[in-house]
């Protein structure tokens, strides 16, 4: 439990929710009007800490430096907007900052919490060393917040480019030597015995020759497969950005501007 002997040991502290997730830091402590205990912690969050958001700290655990909170991450980020020009927090803005919570409010006079920064208060203080301190806001002086931008560097896929397979017929000429045979006639002459058969009668006697001719067929068969496949190659790409950093510098009055 936060009371207010913690009060000025809250500021700049992580905010840690219910999930052990970083919230922000504290930057301002809100008091209950009338009792000034600690109610609200303002915390920075955001990717500058640019962002202000009201955290409720009255069950928070303070431990390590750090306070951890019953809430997430998440319902500080959606929790209302809470407009403290003038250092005063209205009864509908804590009203809704208690729906918001699901809190429910004690029973309480006059306004609601408020940051304890007041002259009456520190006179009070002065008065009376032996109250615990209640400052809801410190004096930090001056300060600027830097930025500076950052390369994120990634890749995306392009076309870079299409291969296709096309197929065409060629015409080519083939030349292939065929053995081929023939049949050719060669006289044979043997003695005869006996009777001739006819004798002194015209007579004649054939036979017929055969000769093989080169004859071309022609059949269709798959010869190969061809495909494409892709592969991933790797390779190193220098990439280059223009970066902006902001610098501080501190100006005194009466002093050149080049002199730091």
């Amino acid at each position: 439990m936060i009371d207010q002997t913690h009060v000025e040991a809250l500021y700049d502290c992580d905010v840690i929710d219910n999930r052990g997730e970083k919230i922000g830091s504290v930057k301002q402590i809100w008091l209950e009007d009338g009792t000034g205990e600690p109610m609200w912690a303002e915390v920075h969050t955001g990717l500058f800490g640019l962002r202000q958001s009201f955290v409720p700290i009255q069950q928070g655990e303070v431990s390590g430096g750090g306070i951890t909170v019953p809430v997430s991450k998440e319902q500080v980020k959606d929790a209302p907007s809470v407009h403290t020009d003038d250092n005063r927090m209205s009864d509908e803005e804590q009203e809704a900052l208690y729906r918001h919570y699901g809190m429910i409010p004690h029973a309480k006079t006059g306004d609601h919490d408020r940051i304890d920064g007041g002259q009456d208060r520190k006179r009070a203080a002065m008065e009376n060393r032996e109250q615990p301190a209640r400052h809801g806001r410190r004096d930090e002086g001056a300060e600027v917040t830097l930025a500076e931008e950052k390369l994120d560097v990634g890749t995306r896929k392009v076309e870079a480019g299409r291969v296709r397979l096309v197929k065409h017929t060629v015409t080519e000429q083939r030349n292939i030597t065929v053995p081929v045979t023939h049949e050719e006639v060669r006289v044979v002459r043997e003695p005869a015995t006996g009777q001739p058969g006819r004798a002194f009668a015209d007579e004649q006697a054939e036979v017929t020759l055969h000769r093989e001719e080169p004859v071309v067929q022609k059949r269709t068969e798959a010869t190969e497969r061809v495909r494409l496949e892709k592969n991933a190659v790797t390779e190193q790409r220098d990439v280059k950005g223009e970066v902006r950093k902001e610098r501080v510098e501190v100006e005194r009055d009466g002093e050149p501007r080049d002199r730091r």
